[in-house]
């Protein structure tokens, strides 16, 4: 990773720091490392506190983002997420981070952070990302914003807006993502929509999505890959 690569990252950061305020509440104390043990604990933002004459350094680090993640998968790509469940010192901060890695033409498929806005920053290859904006008044269609990104380039996805990456370019591509929650979450449309345990009703989305029940049944019957 260069210096410049790791400038733009902590910037990144920085903004979203500022933005935290908007979504995760803001903590009463300066930290809250999340601890699976419940006894002698705090319960805050979904974690319990580990004491805090117990947290070291280890608690607030995490190594291993500048290893690509393993895109040889029916989608071409792989998210490797930094958040409050692989780094407990996270935990009331606000704020997390993820890598993106895509082979050529790869894809990270449409879907949404219901507690998180994205600032997604290009450091390899190109890539054509955009969302899509909530339902709008009746007899319009959701409007659509894309654009083309290079090394460098910088990108927002609202919070629970519907948003997809996809590597245009015939090279590897590289993006870092920084997100306005500890934990975000994600919804993968196609996933939660035909890859659900148990299945939606094929009555419903056939009705929804206009088409026969045979192809609601085969792409059910499909699997759903999960990049994250």
């Amino acid at each position: 990773m260069t210096f410049k690569s790791l400038v733009l990252i902590i910037a990144i950061m920085a903004v979203l720091s500022s933005m935290s305020r908007a979504s995760d509440p803001s903590p009463l104390q300066d930290f809250c490392v999340a601890v699976d043990d419940s006894k002698n604990a705090v319960f805050v933002n979904g974690k319990f506190c580990k004491n805090p004459m117990d947290v070291t350094a280890d608690d607030f680090f995490r190594p291993g983002l500048n290893m690509a993640g393993n895109t040889s998968n029916q989608l071409g790509s792989a998210v490797t997420a930094v958040n409050v469940n692989n780094l407990a010192g996270l935990n009331t901060l606000g704020i997390s981070l993820a890598r993106i890695d895509f082979a050529p033409y790869g894809l990270n498929p449409p879907h949404t952070h219901p507690r998180g806005t994205e600032v997604l920053a290009l450091f390899e290859g190109t890539l054509y990302v955009g969302f899509v904006l909530s339902n709008p008044g009746p007899n319009m269609k959701n409007k659509l914003f894309t654009k083309i990104l290079h090394p460098g380039d910088v990108f927002v996805f609202p919070v629970g807006l519907i948003h997809f990456q996809f590597n245009v370019g015939k090279t590897n591509a590289v993006a870092f993502a920084g997100l306005s929650s500890q934990n975000p979450g994600v919804i993968t449309i196609a996933n939660a929509v035909f890859g659900s345990d148990p299945p939606i009703n094929d009555d419903v989305l056939a009705k929804a999505f206009q088409i026969e029940i045979k192809v609601v049944d085969y792409l059910q019957s499909q699997f759903w890959w999960d990049n994250n």
